[in-house]
C-alpha cells in the first residue's frame, strides 16, 4: 500500500501538538515537525545552523552568517532542538518503523547563508566546500543522537534543497541584486551532496531529496545514493527522467495536496496521479509500494485546520491507491 507524510513544516509554536497531529494523521510515515512560526531559529535554514558547531552562525539583519563567532539564535536553535527532541522521545517512545526528520541541504544552505564580510557562501569555493563540510560533522553527531533516542525507528532524512536548480543554473542572485552567483557545476554538486548522503547511509538510515521547486535536476541525483526524491507535482513533467530515476529504483514522493487553505477533493488528487504514471508507462501496481504522497510543500502557511486535514487526505489517496 501508498503511504503519506508531511514535507516539514507546520502551523503554531505547539511541539507537541503539532506531533501528536502528526503521529493521528500519518502513523505509517511520521514526521518530526518544523514549526517556523517561533522565529528564525526554528526554520529550515536556523534549525540546521543548530546542528552545525565547527562555524559559529550569527542572525544578522539580513539573515543568517556564518564565521562571526556563535550567536544568541545559534545557540536558541540548538536549545530549541533539544527540547523538542526530548518530547519526542517521550511521545515516540513505543515507535517502530520509519521516522522522517529534515534538515537544509548543503546547496540551499550555501545560497541562503552568508561569509562573515557579506554576500552568500555560495559565492566562494573553498566556502562552500567548508560548509558542506561542517554540515557532514554536524549531522553524523545528530544521527547519532536521533538513533540513541529512537532505537526501534528506522530514520529517513530529507535533505531540503529548494534551491537546487537556482544553484546549478547560477540563478541566486547576490546581495546587490544586480547580479546572480556563478553556477555551481555538476561535479561540484554531486560531491557536496554526497557528502551528505554517505553520513546518511553511514548511520543506517534512509536519505531523501525534496525540493518543492521547478525542473528539479533528477539526472544529477540519480547517481548519488537517495532513495527517493519527494517534489511538487504540478511544478513537474511526466518526461524519461523520472521513468529512468524510477526504473533505477528511485521512489517518488509526489507532492498533490494543497500546502495552503484549498478545497480538499481526493478525486482530482488520484486522477492526477493515476495520469503522472500512467505517462511514464507504469501501472498501479508497480507503482502503490513505493509512492509516497504528501502536500506540495510545507504546511507552516496553513491553517492549523488545513495541515492536519492535508496530512488526512494524503494517508486517504494513499490508502486508495
Amino acid at each position: 500500500m501508498a503511504r503519506a507524510t508531511g514535507i516539514g513544516s507546520m502551523p503554531g509554536d505547539d511541539f507537541a501538538g503539532a506531533l501528536a497531529a502528526v503521529l493521528d494523521e500519518v502513523p505509517d510515515l511520521p514526521f518530526l515537525p518544523e514549526l517556523p512560526h517561533r522565529g528564525p531559529h526554528a526554520g529550515m535554514i536556523g534549525r540546521t545552523l543548530g546542528l552545525i558547531t565547527d562555524l559559529g552562525a550569527d542572525l544578522q539583519p539580513d539573515g543568517w552568517r556564518i564565521g562571526v563567532g556563535e550567536g544568541l539564535d545559534q545557540r536558541r536553535a540548538r536549545s530549541r532542538l533539544g527540547q523538542d527532541l526530548d518530547i519526542a522521545e517521550e511521545m515516540l517512545d513505543e515507535l517502530a518503523g520509519p521516522l522522517k526528520v529534515q534538515i537544509a541541504g548543503p546547496l540551499t544552505l550555501a545560497a541562503s547563508v552568508e561569509r562573515p564580510r557579506g554576500d552568500k557562501m555560495l559565492a566562494d569555493h573553498g566556502a562552500r566546500r567548508e560548509l558542506g563540510e561542517v554540515l557532514a560533522a554536524g549531522l553524523t553527531t545528530h544521527l547519532a543522537d536521533l538513533n540513541r533516542r529512537f532505537p526501534g525507528v528506522n530514520l529517513h532524512v530529507q535533505l531540503d534543497e529548494p534551491a537546487i536548480r537556482g544553484v546549478i543554473e547560477g540563478s541566486i542572485p547576490t546581495a546587490s541584486g544586480w547580479a546572480t552567483h556563478r553556477r555551481v557545476d555538476p561535479p561540484e554538486a554531486d560531491a557536496l551532496l554526497r557528502g551528505v548522503v554517505d553520513v546518511i547511509v553511514d548511520a543506517g538510515a534512509t536519505p531523501v531529496l525534496h525540493s518543492c521547486g521547478p525542473d528539479v535536476p533528477v539526472d544529477l541525483l540519480r547517481g548519488l545514493g537517495f532513495s527517493a526524491i519527494s517534489f511538487d507535482l504540478a511544478l513537474t513533467g511526466a518526461n524519461d527522467v523520472w521513468a529512468e530515476a524510477f526504473d533505477a529504483g528511485m521512489d517518488l514522493w509526489l507532492g498533490v495536496v494543497p500546502s495552503t487553505d484549498a478545497p480538499l477533493d481526493r478525486d482530482p488528487i488520484l486522477e492526477r496521479i493515476e495520469t503522472f504514471f500512467s505517462r511514464l508507462g507504469f501501472d498501479g501496481e508497480t507503482t502503490t509500494e513505493r509512492l509516497v504522497v504528501t502536500p506540495t510543500c510545507g504546511l507552516a502557511g496553513a491553517s492549523p485546520r488545513h495541515a492536519r486535514a492535508a496530512l488526512a487526505t494524503g494517508r486517504s489517496v494513499a490508502a486508495r491507491r
